[in-house]
């Protein structure tokens, strides 16, 4: 996109998305069982998408070690158990991060540009950046400005997002549009569609910091317009759902939506996130279910 003009152009452009089409959709997917070797499967491939999240104020070198720590062996008991995708944490964390996981293969992930709000000079978002990469993040996740989107700057929006993303340098890009503020699907495609011109490596639905985060026909209308853009342009760009998302029922609905829209290319932790903190405990109970045949309590894994 070479000016707003354009790019209002084009993003006015787009279809409109069929609302009761798409709940539907989602909620017929959302019913679909998998059998006991797929369930064992979807469970592990899930772990493996789990950016495993602590963005609280109280946040401490010792929660993130904790975190990090279960992060690269969710399960000491069995070594089959995947190692999680990346660890997601606050800037000033990040060299902390990166020092307990080393070369586990675990990546380090970032919010920056004034997360969850969004609200900062465009100067102070690509210092928040550029020390979060320095400091050694392999990706971060960025807030649109959700006000200069729904008072339709969508050229400011598009230019922020391109900045960022040549800030990230080496790191991946992806764009939290939180959704839930954003009130329609239409929103939804047109943002996604922002991101998606301006380079994101990964849109993402929610911050998890408001009352409305992931839902099953909100991710839809990402993944369809992640399919889409990868038919007009080659390139593949990943979807991450956040906030909300706390059981293995839930985790598995969200990998047959993504198998069933955009298929197996994009069911692996490259292009697929779950954002979450407390779903890793479940899927790692609901994984023991499927090997001992028995539940365990939930304190047989850490809190962290």
């Amino acid at each position: 996109m070479h000016n707003e003009d354009e790019l209002r152009r084009y993003v006015s452009g787009l279809s409109g998305v069929d609302a009761v089409g798409a709940e539907s959709r989602a909620a017929k997917l959302g019913t679909r069982s998998l059998k006991k070797t797929t369930k064992m499967t979807a469970i592990d491939l899930a772990i493996s998408m789990v950016d495993l999240t602590t963005l609280e104020g109280a946040d401490t070198f010792g929660r993130v070690t904790s975190l990090c720590t279960k992060a690269r062996r969710p399960d000491p008991s069995d070594v089959k158990v995947p190692h999680v995708a990346a660890v997601c944490v606050y800037p000033d964390l990040v060299a902390h991060a990166r020092r307990v996981l080393g070369d586990s293969g675990v990546a380090v992930a970032a919010v920056a540009t004034s997360f969850p709000s969004g609200r900062a000079s465009l100067n102070v978002k690509l210092l928040d950046v550029n020390e979060a990469v320095q400091a050694g993040a392999n990706e971060i996740d960025m807030v649109i400005d959700r006000g200069a989107f729904l008072s339709g700057r969508w050229g400011q929006v598009f230019d922020e997002i391109v900045a960022v993303k040549a800030a990230c340098g080496g790191a991946h890009l992806k764009v939290i549009l939180e959704t839930g503020e954003l009130v329609t699907y239409d929103n939804v495609k047109r943002a996604s569609w922002i991101a998606l011109l301006a380079g994101a490596d990964f849109i993402k639905t929610s911050t998890g910091k408001v009352s409305v985060n992931a839902t099953l026909p909100v991710a839809l209308v990402m993944l369809e317009s992640v399919r889409d853009f990868a038919e007009l342009t080659g390139q593949l760009v990943g979807v991450k759902v956040a906030g909300g998302i706390r059981t293995t029922k839930d985790a598995l609905k969200y990998l047959v939506l993504v198998n069933e829209t955009v298929g197996a290319t994009w069911l692996t932790s490259d292009y697929f996130r779950f954002g979450a903190s407390s779903l890793l405990n479940d899927l790692l109970m609901q994984r023991m279910k499927q090997c001992t045949g028995a539940y365990v309590r939930p304190d047989e894994f850490s809190g962290d």
